[in-house]
């Protein structure tokens, strides 16, 4: 029988999956440390290459961040574009667009983290505070409009329905062992999160209720 030959990666091949990896580990060390904490070093060790390996791809701390930061709302974007996709009913649509927030962060707990820091830190974005966040705010404007326009929805503005509605999911993912130990839950048990989906679309339903 013949065997298939594995070929070596080529050099592009071999550089980007170091990038993603270097992407990855960044996601996760700027989560746990904070931009201002968090050392090229410690990134450069959790993916397993030196520091000059790293600024090959990236020349500064700022860049590295700045990518990760764009990578994390470019997926966010993508997720809830998917998840909306052909839903006619403004609020079925909507209740899809904040279970796609919703169920990203679940499965990438380190862009919730780093998006609660955005919203403690900002210093970190310096003069532009939207200059990747803009796209997921832009989403939920199209979602919100699209509703108001079929006279389904009260007219609400953008950030008083995520400040109200949305932020609660940072909250859930990020503060289930912040709380004390009588207090504790589990974001990804089954139980949890269909309470909290649950009241997550009641908010959601009464905050656009005409």
């Amino acid at each position: 029988m013949e065997m298939a030959i594995s070929m070596p990666a080529t050099r592009k091949e071999r550089a980007d999956a170091t990038r993603e990896a270097i992407l990855r580990e960044a996601e996760h060390v700027f989560a746990i440390m904070g931009f201002r904490a968090s050392r090229l070093e410690d990134i450069a060790d959790a993916v397993g290459i030196r520091r000059p390996s790293l600024l090959h791809h990236f020349a500064t701390k700022q860049m590295l961040y700045d990518a990760v930061e764009e990578r994390l709302f470019a997926d966010m974007s993508a997720a809830s574009e998917s998840r909306i996709a052909g839903i006619a009913d403004p609020m079925e649509r909507l209740i899809a667009h904040l279970d796609a927030w919703l169920d990203f962060f679940l499965v990438r707990p380190s862009a919730a983290r780093i998006l609660q820091r955005l919203v403690a830190d900002t210093a970190v974005r310096r003069g532009n505070p939207v200059q990747f966040s803009f796209r997921v705010l832009e989403d939920m404007d199209r979602t919100l409009a699209y509703g108001i326009e079929k006279g389904a929805f009260a007219s609400i503005s953008t950030m008083m329905f995520v400040n109200g509605v949305g932020a609660g999911i940072l909250f859930f993912i990020c503060n289930s062992r912040q709380v004390g130990e009588q207090r504790n839950y589990e974001p990804s048990n089954p139980a949890d999160l269909t309470v909290f989906r649950t009241l997550l679309h009641k908010l959601a339903r009464t905050a656009v209720s005409p």
